[in-house]
């Protein structure tokens, strides 16, 4: 093709100006202006931008200083978690009053007052209904504190600070950086924080935080970690120091997944997922207020309520299983005690029992349940007084009634310890593997992540066992 000469591109842009009208040039001018308009503001600064500019980065050098960025990303994250445990005692407790202690026997009278059958209110109502009650007294409360304040640090500007600080130490384990967000998201729920893995661009890593996530503590294994550490871990310390040693069994648990986190995503970066640590270059955004009202709404609708529901779907099959296996019964036993009966032995093993195996077998759906269903499950096997029938799960509101429950059901130091770790490690909800699923669009990947941390579960509880009987 023929060069064209500046004559020549005169000429076509006159003739394109006679075929689209002058209003193209104005248009062109228009946008040319616009730009420079653009180019001038950002290079261009006014005294209120200088002072905001000297704001942040005045507040970047303490927040992302090798000195102060980890106390204080530490610290916020404890406030948050905080905020959101006590915060959700009370309406935890509202919601539990009003769909267990109200709604219940009230579902109860009417389902007698119209003659339904004992199994099918038994099914319906101390099944499939309890399991759904308890999931959304348990899981609600805390959800709808936790992503709210999650959300309004997002908004301030301050979580590209913390993929600012662990950029470094997810690289040397093999994973990216972006992983410090999905890590935080993970202490709310796991569903939402595998969600969260999307704002990584690599395939790689983004898998690396999947199947990672789960070892961050979500909401519906805090409250198992704090009642079995106020019961066992606070009660061999002097009364006045019970308080300390329980916050600090939880917060160690919680570290340790930390942990688990980075050597499994080294382990996996090293074998079957392969390949260079991807570099990106994180843009610090201003740090501006956070928009409340914005953020409560995103966070209740985008990700509370949607994860909840997802939560409720799969609740109610895991109690409609609960009550059938505690009622039908194989000669002189229910399904449940001969269950406990076979998985006793390998539970002694991992310093654990039947007992607490099943009620994780069945409580797959939502770690919400396991409690109440652990307390019931011992009723139901020893005997003792408690509860309100087979497969009607319940929970007490004395920690010291809930410890003598579970020390008849022979649980020691070393159980409580052994649960601790064990609901760290173990398989993820069925939310949080539907989700993977959704995420990965891949079998091989989700039994990978679903798999693994159980596995991890087993030999590290095993490894305690062997240990603790060997010293003691």
């Amino acid at each position: 093709m023929k060069n064209k000469t500046i004559e020549d591109i005169i000429d076509l842009s006159h003739d394109l100006r006679l075929e689209i009208g002058d209003d193209f040039h104005d248009q062109l001018a228009e946008g040319i202006y616009a730009d420079a308009s653009e180019i001038a503001k950002g290079s261009v600064s006014t005294e209120n931008q200088n002072k905001s500019f000297r704001f942040d980065r005045k507040l970047d050098k303490i927040v992302t200083s090798k000195i102060w960025g980890f106390p204080i990303m530490f610290f916020l994250l404890a406030i948050i978690l905080w905020l959101t445990i006590e915060g959700a005692n009370y309406p935890s407790s509202l919601l539990a009053n009003l769909f267990l202690d109200t709604l219940h026997p009230i579902l109860k009278n009417l389902a007698g007052s119209i003659g339904m059958p004992w199994w099918l209110s038994g099914f319906l109502i101390d099944g499939v209904y309890l399991a759904v009650a308890w999931v959304i007294a348990v899981m609600l409360p805390p959800m709808a504190i936790f992503f709210p304040l999650f959300t309004l640090l997002e908004d301030f500007g301050y979580l590209p600070r913390v993929a600012f600080n662990m950029d470094e130490l997810f690289r040397k384990s093999g994973a990216h950086g972006k992983q410090a967000l999905t890590m935080s998201m993970g202490f709310g729920c796991n569903a939402a924080g595998v969600v969260a893995t999307r704002i990584i661009d690599s395939p790689r890593e983004r898998l690396i935080a999947i199947i990672t996530n789960n070892f961050s503590l979500c909401n519906g294994r805090w409250p198992t970690q704090i009642l079995i550490a106020t019961i066992f871990i606070g009660a061999v310390v002097p009364e006045s120091f019970s308080g300390i040693a329980s916050l600090s069994a939880v917060i160690g648990i919680a570290i340790l997944g930390i942990a688990f986190m980075f050597l499994v995503s080294w382990a996996l970066s090293k074998t079957v997922l392969k390949g260079e640590v991807s570099t990106f270059n994180l843009e610090l955004p201003p740090y501006r207020p956070p928009r409340f009202w914005k953020t409560i709404y995103t966070s209740l609708i985008d990700r509370t309520l949607i994860v909840l529901w997802r939560a409720i779907v799969f609740a109610a099959p895991a109690g409609a299983i609960i009550w059938l296996i505690s009622n039908i019964y194989i000669g002189n036993e229910s399904i449940a005690a001969l269950t406990i009966n076979f998985l006793d032995g390998f539970g002694f093993l991992l310093g654990l029992n039947g007992v607490i195996l099943l009620a994780y077998i069945v409580a797959i759906p939502a770690n919400e349940i396991v409690i109440p269903t652990i307390l019931m499950l011992t009723v139901l096997v020893t005997g003792i007084t408690g509860g309100e029938g087979a497969g009607v799960m319940f929970e007490l509101s004395s920690a010291n009634e809930t410890g003598n429950i579970l020390r008849a059901g022979g649980w020691t130091l070393l159980t409580a310890v052994n649960v601790m770790l064990f609901s760290l490690l173990h398989n993820p909800c069925s939310t949080t593997i539907y989700t993977i699923y959704k995420e990965t669009n891949s079998i091989k990947w989700t039994t990978v992540a679903s798999i693994l941390p159980v596995i991890m579960g087993f030999i590290v509880t095993f490894l305690v066992a062997q240990v603790w009987r060997i010293m003691t």
